[in-house]
């Protein structure tokens, strides 16, 4: 039987309701989102770009889905905090922009924060999220399934699904949607990690571009003023300080300046 939260007072379908052919029929749709989901991995695409992936592949591997959101969390500050996301609909990107951007309640935040799947039925009775719930039943959704995504001790997001009827999501479409989980998981947190690597190696190189200019700055000056290192920074310093720039802006308009005058005599 598979763990996961239900809606309190509501009745989940369970999975003997199902005929032989649709058990097999659903296990193949997920085994085709599991593929799409490991061949994702080494696409080297960005964060966004892999998530919008992974919500196409939930929707194939997760029974009587509508539309998927895929959310990752804000680790910086709250579980509620999420990051970014990307959902196959309009309308499911309107539901979770309401949760997370409006309302700070629904079944993405409840569970990262209980580290659980979570269903619901008919969201409009559903007092876990008295605002949320009503507002999306108004829409025409009335079934949410939502699965944490762990990596290791670390919740990094979740997998929402939303469908139009109610009770769309029975033990057997959480089973599903938890097998999808483990390596959504992993494709999203390796995502991050390359993301998080490329931005250093980024900053990293701006520190070294800014560190050459400013060095050729002040052997510019030195050559000019015939003074020392130290005295050719302070300089460059009282510079940046007067025309209220930066450091850097300085020596680069020192160095085009110094460029263009020798363009200038060699012609």
């Amino acid at each position: 039987m598979a763990d996961f939260d239900v809606q309190p007072g509501r009745e989940t379908p369970p999975q003997s309701d199902l005929s032989p052919a649709q058990l097999e029929a659903d296990e193949a749709e997920l085994y085709a989102g599991l593929r799409g989901v490991a061949g994702i991995v080494a696409s080297g695409g960005g964060v966004s770009e892999l998530l919008g992936d992974v919500a196409k592949f939930a929707v194939q591997a997760i029974p009587g889905t509508d539309g998927v959101c895929v959310a990752v969390a804000d680790h910086r500050g709250s579980l509620s905090r999420i990051q970014t996301w990307a959902a196959t609909e309009m309308l499911v990107h309107e539901i979770d922009n309401m949760q997370y951007g409006e309302l700070n309640e629904g079944p993405c935040i409840s569970c990262m924060q209980s580290r659980r799947p979570i269903v619901s039925g008919s969201l409009g009775s559903d007092d876990r999220w008295p605002h949320f719930g009503g507002r999306v039943a108004r829409l025409g959704v009335h079934s949410a399934l939502a699965l944490p995504l762990i990596v290791g001790d670390e919740v990094i997001g979740s997998i929402n699904a939303y469908a139009k009827i109610r009770d769309a999501f029975g033990e057997h479409a959480v089973q599903m949607g938890a097998q999808f989980a483990v390596p959504a998981a992993v494709a999203v947190y390796n995502a991050q990690l390359l993301a998080a690597a490329h931005e250093r190696t980024l900053r990293l190189q701006r520190a070294l571009d800014t560190r050459s200019v400013i060095d050729q700055a002040i052997g510019i000056i030195r050559s000019r003023s015939g003074g020392s290192m130290e005295e050719a920074f302070d300089r460059l310093t009282r510079l940046s300080q007067s025309q209220n720039v930066k450091l850097h802006t300085v020596a680069e308009r020192l160095v085009e300046e110094a460029a263009r005058r020798a363009r200038a005599r060699r012609v």
